[in-house]
């Protein structure tokens, strides 16, 4: 501990080390006794699906009006976050870093495959052609519901650090002016807890979704043999590039974050104009962007009360308790980027740019992948749909590209940066959230980001040698997002509180 000489009384290891713990616990077990916990986890998992469904889609439908409204109304808007004469960031900077930060390699894994998909629901058949709702449901599980949730804890955590200049960066803080001294006790470790282990499940599981993908790109480009060794040392790559980035604080995550998204716009820029496909990938999305704002409330509101294809359960709840688990990290990212802000400008801000980003991503690279599957015969689906891996059958996508090799070596160093990108930035967030006391202008120690930046690695090179452990950790943080949900709307009301006395104070 010599290595922490001098934090070891300003940093909370208690509340850091205990999450780490319990997730290795968790994957010793799941180890020894798989089929025994994976049932279990998997009763919870479905029971939260199945029963406690309804209460996810009604928390996103509420949260997304209160964001606009929040965003719109004159007493909620103007408020400045921060008493500094202009953003830190330019407003390209700062959108990048909202974009790269929040998605990982998970955008482009999923951009590539999801409309296939769907292909196979029987839901998706039911309403129609697969031309029409397959695209339209890429852009509703990542569309406004999904990036709501980022959005009001971003401004409710802005308001806490940069208003009310609280030093405490962790959820018990936000809750506070509800609470009172309760923030302070056992309520406090409890809450921060439960934070810090959602950040470290949703972390080493988002390494499984797309790490794959990266292993098989590289194998078919540079003809290696693929195996447990190169996906390590992919991950290792990943760690130095963001640790790198952490080591140099927000400054330096600025900076990656700005490379990334010129990678990203080469890809799509790769797919649009060089796959031959520029027309019908401009009218799909336009016409996917339509079909989605007419038909927004019936999505958003549809349970399949019958149970007869279970479709919102398999995905809808799950996307909204995914995204939901990652709020632990990315609204306090977000919040710490936007000192200087306006509320209204972080909430249509974050909207704009993170909806941007996603909706290129999907109107651009699904759309691509649809055209080869309806126009060329190319059955990407029915590949998938007949047990084939949903790597491979990217991979079958990028075949059908001028130049495919050039276009997979793009795909690689994309997905690098975002990876880095995203994980330096909850290595940051990690970092505040292990200081018992940090003002918000003030940076953690680079020893405690190093910390972060290597134990959230050491997780998912861990998931490589427990296969069997990897779905029911994703399971976990599944469930961990049903208290996040409850700490989320408690965090809610306190910032409501919060400004309210606020804005007294102020007519005062």
């Amino acid at each position: 501990m010599s290595y922490f000489k001098g934090l070891s009384s300003k940093v909370d290891w208690a509340t850091t080390l205990i999450p780490f713990a319990i997730v290795l616990v968790l994957m010793i077990v799941f180890m020894l006794i798989p089929d025994q916990s994976t049932f279990f986890v998997d009763t919870i998992r479905g029971f939260l699906g199945d029963t406690c469904g309804l209460y996810y889609s009604i928390f996103g439908v509420g949260t997304l009006i209160l964001t606009l409204y929040i965003g719109v109304t004159k007493k909620y808007g103007q408020i400045k976050l921060g008493n500094i004469e202009k953003p830190e960031f330019s407003d390209f900077r700062w959108g990048t870093m909202i974009f790269t930060s929040t998605m990982a390699a998970d955008i482009l894994f999923y951009s590539l495959c999801e409309w296939a998909l769907y292909g196979g629901e029987k839901h998706v058949s039911d309403l129609g052609s697969m031309q029409m709702w397959a695209p339209t449901y890429t852009l509703f599980h990542w569309g406004p519901i999904a990036w709501c949730f980022y959005v009001i804890l971003a401004v409710a955590f802005g308001f806490m650090m940069h208003v009310r200049k609280r030093d405490r960066q962790r959820f018990s803080e936000a809750i506070r002016p509800l609470i009172g001294d309760k923030a302070d006790g056992v309520w406090r470790k409890v809450i921060d807890i439960t934070a810090i282990f959602s950040i470290v499940c949703a972390t080493a599981t988002t390494f499984s979704l797309a790490t794959p993908l990266l292993s098989k790109a590289l194998t078919n480009l540079l003809g290696i043999s693929d195996g447990v060794g190169l996906t390590i040392g992919l991950l290792l790559v990943i760690c130095a590039i963001y640790t790198l980035a952490v080591w140099f604080g927000v400054q330096g995550i600025s900076r990656l974050a700005a490379m990334c998204s010129y990678l990203f716009f080469g890809i799509l820029f790769y797919f649009l104009f060089l796959g031959g496909e520029t027309r019908y990938i401009l009218e799909t999305g336009f016409q996917s962007l339509g079909n989605m704002t007419q038909n927004f409330i019936g999505l958003s509101t549809y349970m399949d009360p019958l149970r007869e294809n279970n479709f919102p359960q398999n995905w809808t709840i799950y996307y909204w308790a995914y995204w939901i688990a990652w709020c632990c990290a990315t609204p306090f990212f977000i919040a710490l980027i936007s000192k200087g802000r306006t509320i209204r400008n972080v909430v249509f801000g974050t909207y704009g740019w993170g909806l941007a980003g996603t909706f290129m991503s999907f109107i651009i690279l699904g759309n691509y992948g649809l055209a080869q599957q309806l126009k060329h015969g190319v059955d990407i689906s029915g590949f998938i749909t007949n047990g084939g891996s949903m790597y491979d059958a990217i991979l079958k996508v990028f075949d059908t590209l001028p130049l495919p090799e050039l276009a997979l070596g793009l795909l690689v160093i994309t997905m690098i940066a975002f990876y880095s990108t995203t994980i330096d930035g909850i290595t940051y967030v990690a970092s505040s959230y292990s200081y018992k006391h940090l003002p918000a202008d003030k940076e953690p120690d680079r020893r405690v980001r190093a910390f972060w930046s290597i134990m959230l690695i050491l997780f998912p090179i861990g998931l490589l040698f427990a296969q069997n452990s990897l779905y029911s950790i994703q399971s976990v943080t599944i469930i961990a997002a049903c208290p996040i949900v409850v700490l989320s709307i408690l965090i809610t009301i306190s910032f409501l509180k919060d400004v309210k006395e606020y804005i007294n104070n102020e007519v005062k």
